[in-house]
């Protein structure tokens, strides 16, 4: 039973739309990359325990606070006993261990070690259960979910499922045996309610709207080469077509993301989209979409 579910996270959602419309900066298209990277591996593993038959609640993205300190849980599991607390990595390629130590073999340099990683979100996971009434067993592991990952001098006796390891892991997962009672629910729903929502705005206010190329981007392929006809806009480069609502509609959401505290206005949107739109579409379309505020000019929408 999944009772919080993975949706694509705020931030990588936010450093997409400004990777198509401004250059960014390397270590930000770094993080891109690496984030998305992460997010693609997490839904991996999703299918994966959404394929278990003994009953269990899943936590997916997690993210609390125990004693002041913030930490991200990747997946929880909550079972009979005891509660397994996965930390997913999709890294690719040739690793190694020494001295306990990860490192690149293609970089050659140290990366962030997930054994210290998964050891801090357990602790602070165990303190939270404890303020909360609950002292139950967790099983804390690493999940290296890419086939094509390899860790050379690996480090024995250490909580890590490879991935040539994982599809007997989930066997065994599958075997055990496991009865949920109205206790183990309720610690699930208190979990949920106190995730705490993404707050990276501040992270990228220099990339203000005026920095912003305008225009509509095709949802195929990207591209910015479009243009309107007939109620319809249609990309030059790959000639996916779409309804003039659903652009507009899609052009609002976009401005809602990266700017939720702009007022949607006919001249915003048609701004935004470089003028590819009239007015008049524009405005029927919002009149028909959203509440409207204001009188003339002033008009704006929610």
């Amino acid at each position: 039973m999944i009772l919080k579910d993975r949706p694509e996270p705020l931030e990588l959602r936010i450093l997409k739309l400004l990777d198509a419309r401004t250059v960014l900066e390397e270590k930000e298209k770094k993080y891109l990359h690496n984030k998305a990277k992460g997010y693609e591996g997490e839904k991996m593993f999703d299918l994966l325990t959404g394929k278990l038959a003994p009953p269990s609640y899943l936590l997916n993205d997690l993210f609390l606070e125990s004693n002041n300190s913030k930490f991200q849980i990747d997946t929880l599991m909550i079972r009979q006993e005891p509660i397994y607390l996965f930390e997913v990595k999709n890294f690719e390629g040739d690793f190694y261990y020494e001295n306990g130590r990860f490192y690149s073999l293609a970089a050659q340099k140290e990366i962030k070690n997930p054994l210290l990683q998964l050891e801090r979100c357990e602790s602070l996971l165990r303190q939270l259960l404890q303020s909360l009434g609950y002292r139950m067993a967790i099983e804390a592991l690493v999940i290296f979910i890419n086939p094509k990952f390899h860790l050379y001098q690996a480090p024995m006796n250490n909580p890590i499922i490879y991935p040539n390891q994982l599809p007997d892991f989930m066997s065994k997962l599958n075997r055990k045996s496991s009865t949920l009672t109205g206790r183990h629910k309720s610690l699930a729903e208190q979990l949920v309610s106190l995730h705490l929502p993404e707050s990276p705005y501040e992270k990228y206010a220099k990339y203000s709207i005026d920095r912003l190329k305008k225009g509509v981007i095709c949802a195929a392929c990207h591209s910015f080469e479009v243009f309107c006809y007939d109620r319809h806009v249609q990309c030059q480069i790959c000639g996916h077509c779409e309804s003039l609502d659903s652009t507009v509609l899609s052009a609002v959401g976009e401005i809602q993301l990266l700017y939720p505290n702009e007022k949607i206005t006919t001249n915003l949107v048609f701004e935004w989209c470089n003028g590819i739109i009239s007015k008049q579409s524009i405005g029927r379309i919002l009149k028909q979409n959203f509440c409207a505020h204001g009188i003339k000019k002033y008009t704006y929408y929610d």
